[in-house]
């Protein structure tokens, strides 16, 4: 009650006041958060409110634009139109536990289609601050990033798309907040999973409908793409069949490219909010978070995808090697020679030295290891 007589944008910091006043909350774990049953819905059977502690996998800014866009419910007009969005993943850490869980919420609440009322929605004067103390820690102001080890306070928790979302369950009220507060500042990322596709996708299927892939659904987690789902990844040996979404610019659902292992296998690969330069031309690994994305509240067996984060060579550079060699040389001319040694300046047989020659700096060059004795070269016309 009190709550409710205070200025909008100052409601959220006394809920996390009151939620560090109170006694500590339950510690659930990612692993049963996102446990699921048969048809891939959740199965979580726990309540609120509880911590969950985890590292932040990607910053703020990387998934979604939070950027204040209120627009009313106007008789359906801007029906889905949810406006600025805010989304991070943060995984496990604690031992035993695995798996990552993902954290969103939407400025426009009132434009979905079973709530309808624009009331229900932050405008963008009272978006700005919600925002505002999700990317900061409330005590220290530190911003938070990638790698940054946080604890969640979740009061509410709602699954789509084959996850259970930390969230707000579709409600501007304070009493629904979740607040994030920070542990360890750089902790560190995970180390990435080394995955292929064969891991998570069966071979069939269409490259041009994601409909006919056919992913690796094990209810139980122990395999396929549900192991994976908000952990860091890396994904190996991939080819990229189309690039319209390869681009920071495009909205979410636009941001999908199709890439394949040449093996009958296929996955979406999502591009973040910042540049990872051209689209590989070329045989590739990608780095970053294992997601999926159903589009169903009432089923979640498929639709895993891989959130983009960095782009790495299939095959590693070959190593350099510095060394130390003895450089012969003679300038370049019309005239064709063959280079010869002997041990001795002034007795032995002359042998052809076999070690191909390279024009470097307009001059004939051979190089030769150093050799202990020392030896004596000389060039042979050639007619």
């Amino acid at each position: 009650a009190q709550a409710a007589n205070l200025p909008r944008a100052l409601a959220p910091w006394l809920g996390l006041a009151l939620c560090l006043a109170a006694a500590p909350l339950q510690a659930e774990t990612h692993a049963n958060l996102q446990a699921v049953n048969a048809d891939g819905t959740s199965a979580w059977s726990g309540s609120f409110p509880f911590t969950l502690r985890g590292v932040l996998l990607c910053g703020p800014d990387e998934m979604l634009d939070p950027t204040p866009q209120f627009l009313p419910w106007n008789g359906g007009a801007n029906q889905g139109q949810m406006g600025g969005q805010w989304q991070v993943v943060l995984q496990a850490v604690d031992p035993g536990d695995q798996g990552g869980t993902t954290c969103w919420m939407g400025q426009n609440y009132g434009n979905q289609p079973w709530i309808r009322n624009e009331d229900f929605s932050y405008s963008n004067e009272s978006w700005v601050p919600e925002i505002l103390r999700l990317n900061f820690d409330p005590s220290l102001l530190h911003p938070f990033q990638a790698g940054d080890l946080v604890e969640v306070t979740v009061r509410q928790a709602l699954f789509y798309g084959g996850k259970r979302n930390i969230n707000e369950g579709h409600d501007i009220d304070p009493a629904y907040n979740f607040e994030i507060r920070l542990l360890t500042a750089q902790h560190g990322l995970p180390a990435p999973a080394d995955l292929t596709l064969a891991e998570v996708m069966e071979p069939g299927g269409s490259p041009d409908d994601p409909a006919s892939w056919r992913p690796i659904f094990d209810p139980t987690r122990v395999t396929g793409g549900e192991r994976w789902q908000g952990v860091r990844v890396r994904l190996r040996d991939l080819t990229l069949l189309n690039t319209a979404g390869w681009t920071p610019t495009n909205a979410w659902a636009k941001r999908l490219s199709t890439a394949t292992d040449n093996l009958g296998r296929f996955i979406s690969l999502r591009h973040p909010r910042y540049h990872l330069g051209p689209p590989p031309s070329h045989a590739f690994d990608a780095i970053g978070i294992f997601n999926q994305e159903s589009g169903s509240g009432t089923q979640g067996t498929n639709g895993y995808e891989l959130f983009v984060q960095e782009v790495l060579p299939h095959t590693p550079p070959p190593a350099l090697d510095a060394r130390l060699q003895l450089a012969v040389s003679w300038p370049t001319n019309d005239a064709l020679y063959q280079l010869e040694w002997r041990p001795q300046a002034d007795s032995g047989d002359w042998q052809p030295v076999t070690n191909s020659a390279a024009i470097i700096h307009d001059r004939h060059t051979v190089l030769l290891p150093p050799q202990s004795p020392q030896q004596f070269y000389r060039l042979r016309t050639i007619y």
